[in-house]
């Protein structure tokens, strides 16, 4: 059958998008949104299906392995890559088994403490701990995620050692960072932004070059330590050999959400930028990051569980 003309036929059945993460992070809200866009303009039901663990290879995984027919999908994220270059032995590789579809978002960030901690800046946490090595717990939503890797490079950074404790998603994580069972969190904004407001965590900076417009009087962490840049993207990819004129469809679909003022403005709220562009360069996005990321594994000496 030419693939024209299972383009115009896709989708006929429901759509399941993979998160490799529990309910409530920043991956399962991202997924939400755009599935819900796509629903709506598409006419069938995307559905979002968790598959947490193992720094979302298990996600990855289960979209690897899935007939290339669209009707799987995976709403990818910088941990994908990152979980790709920490984990051994996985029955996948992303860039053999894994279709870039189209980027949706890119978040900053946010470098976060409990209220009890007695630090109002950078450069007094940086101070805090050195005064306290090893003692100050610093919380991630996954061992081998984006935002341990975040907080792994502030720490060679800052040349400060905070003691690393991994949860199993960003829901846990808070809990006990609320609680002041742990200290400090680098975080997606999107996660963060009600807790933030409310008082309930304390914001000292954010990990993108430039600040945000969401809080655009809190400072980046490079105003500190020139050079330090990190940001979460999320966006949607498909099992490789999916036919080019589906991809080219959910990429069309996908961008037009991108450039709608009122699905912006969710992102936006969120503490996110639309992260429009084609299939070729939401691919550079995993290229790039994986030398990156490869680089801080290799210096921190990081390794699974």
């Amino acid at each position: 059958m030419p693939r024209s003309v299972l383009a115009l036929d896709y989708p006929n059945r429901p759509v399941h998008i993979i998160v490799g993460f529990t309910p409530g992070g920043p991956t399962d809200i991202f997924a939400r949104l755009i599935g819900q866009w796509l629903s709506d303009h598409l006419g069938q039901s995307f559905v979002v299906e968790n598959r947490p663990g193992a720094g979302s290879t298990i996600g990855v995984e289960a979209v690897a392995s899935a007939p290339p027919d669209g009707y799987t999908l995976l709403l990818a994220s910088t941990s994908a890559v990152i979980s790709s270059l920490f984990y051994p032995h996985l029955s996948y590789d992303l860039a053999r088994d894994i279709t870039p579809v189209s980027g949706v978002v890119d978040t900053p960030l946010v470098m976060v403490v409990n209220p009890s901690v007695p630090s109002a800046s950078v450069p007094e946490f940086i101070a805090y701990a050195k005064d306290n090595p090893a003692k100050i717990v610093m919380a991630s939503v996954g061992n081998g995620t984006t935002p341990q890797l975040a907080g792994e490079l502030f720490k060679m950074m800052a040349n400060v050692d905070l003691l690393h404790v991994p949860y199993r998603g960003a829901a846990p994580a808070l809990t006990d960072l609320i609680a002041g069972r742990a200290q400090v969190m680098f975080e997606s904004m999107s996660t963060l932004v009600q807790y933030i407001k409310t008082g309930k965590l304390r914001a000292l900076a954010v990990s993108t070059a430039k600040r945000s417009p969401v809080f655009p009087d809190l400072p980046s962490i490079g105003e500190f330590l020139p050079g330090y840049q990190a940001s979460v993207w999320f966006g949607v990819a498909a099992p490789k050999r999916t036919p080019s004129d589906i991809v080219a469809l959910l990429n069309k679909e996908i961008n037009a959400a991108l450039t709608d003022a009122a699905f912006n403005a969710k992102l936006q709220d969120l503490g996110g930028s639309a992260l429009k562009g084609s299939p070729a360069e939401f691919e550079k996005l995993f290229a790039g990051d994986s030398e990156k990321w490869a680089k801080v594994i290799k210096t921190a000496n990081i390794k699974p569980d």
